[in-house]
């Protein structure tokens, strides 16, 4: 978790928030904006921190018994919260514990690590222990709450492929569940879990989870090296074959380099990484639609130009790249500079605070971005943060 001084906010609608149960020695937050990896959004009506996974049910029953909205904070990077603020309980999630009650040879190793747990810190642990299965996935911010929500992954990587279940509070059936790995429907950044975010009775930009994930427990291997390497640049950065397994200390050093490269490991004196991460998911689209895409490119770039990437998806389905579309939209690293809120300078994917940005900074980027990917190819990106009382 990264923090930034509170800002003020303004406008009539905001909110003063209230702070209850913080753990000892924890600041006082004020505002949401020093929660969430993008340093913008205004304060909520209450924040409540749990260390305990008792704390964190009773929080939530607290909040729903008083008909309050509820948004739940883990690591805060994949958050983009409005200006106003949050008229709601904020429940904070700083549980932590990783429990491993059986491992051998044979059978692998069972890792149970609580929802507050800072993800990077369960990579780098599982690294030291020669476990291997989810190293490519070093860097990336937040809890590990949030991991199966959005399907976290990067590098060949994805968690769906270590998950054994995920358990979770439901807010429906008033009762903790155990939900296994093909009971969360897992697909390319998305899960049940994901589904279930935003119900159907929700007001427009309102965040509701039925489910509250407690814990989440992984199947790892027992092995000093790494799975196989199946990104190329991260081959070439290893200096090794598609395929081939390395040792999992530089494995994690190698992901962690292209992270930095790219503005992706968090650094409170670079604004780059002041961001969400990835701003848009990239797009899965019908074959029939990949190959207008590729005809729109033409058409554009010109018929001897570049051909939009292709990557494997479901079958009739392609994947192509966000960002390859951002750029030859004509949206060029660091463009909006020096603006409030303004493309990375490494990434075009990242959309990133300057330093000064409000939410609706952020949002009038977001949109020209998309709009104009949306003009130049016939693709519209969906953004990947969860968006919380904005729409875009």
């Amino acid at each position: 978790m990264t923090s930034a001084p509170g800002r003020p906010t303004g406008g009539s609608d905001t909110h003063d928030a209230q702070v209850r149960s913080l753990p000892t020695g924890a600041p006082a937050y004020e505002t949401l904006a020093e929660l969430t990896t993008m340093r913008v959004g205004g304060p909520p009506h209450r924040f409540v921190a749990a260390t305990t996974e008792t704390e964190l049910i009773e929080a939530v029953r607290e909040a729903d018994e008083a008909g309050e909205p509820l948004l739940v904070v883990g690591g805060g990077s994949n958050l983009l919260v409005a200006d106003a603020g949050f008229a709601g309980t904020v429940v904070l999630v700083r549980t932590t514990g990783i429990e491993v009650p059986d491992a051998s040879a044979c059978g692998g190793v069972t890792a149970t690590v609580a929802a507050g747990e800072t993800w990077d810190d369960v990579v780098a642990h599982a690294c030291e222990q020669g476990w291997s299965g989810i190293e490519a996935l070093s860097g990336i911010p937040g809890a590990t709450g949030a991991t199966p929500v959005q399907n976290v992954g990067a590098y060949g990587q994805e968690v769906a492929q270590t998950i054994a279940s995920v358990r979770v509070w439901d807010r429906t059936e008033q009762r903790v569940r155990t939900m296994f790995a093909a009971d969360l429907a897992f697909s390319y950044r998305h899960s049940v879990l994901k589904d279930s975010m935003v119900g159907p009775q929700a007001p427009a930009g309102a965040v509701t989870p039925r489910h509250i994930v407690l814990s989440v427990t992984f199947s790892l291997r027992p092995t000093e090296l790494s799975q196989p390497v199946g990104y190329a640049a991260l081959a070439d950065g290893l200096g090794v074959e598609l395929g081939a397994r390395v040792p999992l200390g530089e494995a994690r050093e190698a992901v962690l380099a292209q992270r930095r490269n790219r503005g992706m490991v968090l650094d409170p004196a670079d604004h780059d990484t002041w961001s969400c991460g990835s701003f848009f998911t990239n797009p899965i689209l019908p074959a029939g639609e990949y190959a207008e895409l590729v005809t729109c490119a033409a058409a554009h770039l010109g018929p001897d130009g570049p051909v939009p990437p292709r990557f494997p998806a479901a079958e009739g389905t392609v994947k192509t790249s966000a960002a390859w579309l951002i750029d030859k939209a004509g949206f060029s690293k660091g463009h909006r500079m020096p603006g409030p809120a303004a493309l990375s300078t490494k990434h075009t994917l990242a959309l990133t605070n300057r330093g000064s940005a409000r939410a609706e900074d952020v949002l009038d980027l977001a949109r020209e971005v998309r709009d104009g990917v949306r003009e130049v190819f016939g693709v519209t990106l969906v953004n990947e943060p969860v968006l919380v009382g904005l729409e875009l």
